[in-house]
């Protein structure tokens, strides 16, 4: 599952340069009118109950999450910051931004043995047309062990 925003990678993640574009500063590039007209993002309830597991620890557990899904990229879980062990979380300096969505602010993901940088992102202010993931958060899939998804 690719979600790191935009369809960024967890490399890129690290580096600030997201597959939508981003340049090493986090800066986006400019879209032409075709190119938003034709770019769709869908923000939907997620009744399913979702957990993010990493070296057997739970840090994410909801039964009212959001899926964001985006035009060429994998559907991205939203956790309620109620739902995510957020102690385990430090705010990183790192930020990119989005055409689509606004600017990511990051947070390391600590665990009993290593801190895992740039793991988690949210929107803090998103754009309008995404209001609903403001105050939620985001796991790199790449960065933990596993994203489940269960009925």
């Amino acid at each position: 599952m690719n979600d790191a925003p935009s369809g960024a990678s967890a490399e890129d993640a690290d580096s600030g340069n997201a597959r939508h574009g981003g340049d090493a500063s986090g800066r986006a590039p400019a879209y032409s009118a075709s190119e938003e007209a034709d770019h769709t993002i869908t923000i939907t309830a997620n009744q399913h109950r979702v957990r993010v597991i990493h070296q057997g620890v739970t840090f994410a557990d909801t039964h009212t999450g959001l899926t964001l899904s985006e035009t060429g990229c994998s559907d991205v879980f939203y956790f309620p910051r109620a739902d995510v062990n957020m102690a385990r979380l430090i705010r990183s300096a790192h930020t990119t931004q989005c055409p689509f969505k606004g600017e990511a602010s990051y947070f390391h993901l600590h665990t009993e043995d290593e801190t895992i940088e740039n793991a988690v992102w949210s929107y803090e202010n998103p754009l309008e047309r995404v209001k609903q993931i403001a105050g939620y958060v985001a796991f790199c899939a790449s960065r933990v062990d596993r994203i489940d998804q269960t009925s």
